[in-house]
């Protein structure tokens, strides 16, 4: 299941819709203001945040705000570190495992009508929490996936810092209707307040 750019700003959030939950969520914190501005500044945001994710997740209470800021620094300082070229943090990394691996999973059959439909089984019972699991193990994947990897961008406003997958080479924009409508507009503005061209 996805969800667009559309539902995360009709709750109240800028960016988001990004296909991996993991962009989504390190895209809740704005680094380049001073100071950095936190998208999920409390436990009802963190929540009203996770319950926007809740369609592309496993059934489960949302984590708590602490995890969730734990997580999303782990996961940008590893998509940071790809992105500068750089070595990530060693502890950004045993982060974001313990989180993927807290929550075991399994392959289960599922009669379906006719035939049969596979399921993933999130094991909750032995502690850990699915959201934090399935957004861990998205960042793992990706990080993994080199030809996938190769898409990972960050917004080519110098007064942005959200990252994205880019679809096609030509995207070079967060959201087309604020970044991308920014760009659009100084363009013109430069255009129309040019001086004449004289001889």
């Amino acid at each position: 299941m996805s969800i667009s750019l559309a539902d995360v700003q009709r709750a109240g959030f800028p960016m988001g819709g990004e296909p991996l939950i993991a962009l989504d969520l390190v895209d809740t914190k704005m680094l380049v203001t001073d100071p950095p501005q936190d998208l999920i500044p409390d436990e009802a945001t963190a929540s009203a945040w996770w319950r926007v994710q809740s369609p592309r997740l496993p059934a489960g209470p949302p984590p708590d705000l602490a995890d969730t800021r734990r997580l999303r620094t782990a996961i940008r300082d590893l998509f940071d570190a790809h992105l500068a070229g750089r070595t990530p943090a060693a502890d950004s990394l045993a982060a974001v495992n313990t989180a993927a691996a807290a929550v075991p999973t399994s392959l289960g059959l599922i009669a379906a009508g006719d035939g049969y439909r596979e399921e993933t089984r999130w094991h909750t019972e032995h502690g850990g929490n699915a959201a934090l699991a399935a957004t861990a193990r998205g960042a793992i994947e990706l990080l993994a996936d080199e030809t996938r990897l190769t898409r990972l961008r960050r917004c080519a406003s110098p007064t942005c810092s959200m990252l994205f997958l880019a679809e096609t080479t030509r995207r070079q924009w967060c959201t087309p209707n604020i970044c991308g409508n920014r760009a659009r507009v100084a363009r013109h503005y430069r255009r129309a307040h040019q001086p004449p061209f004289t001889n």
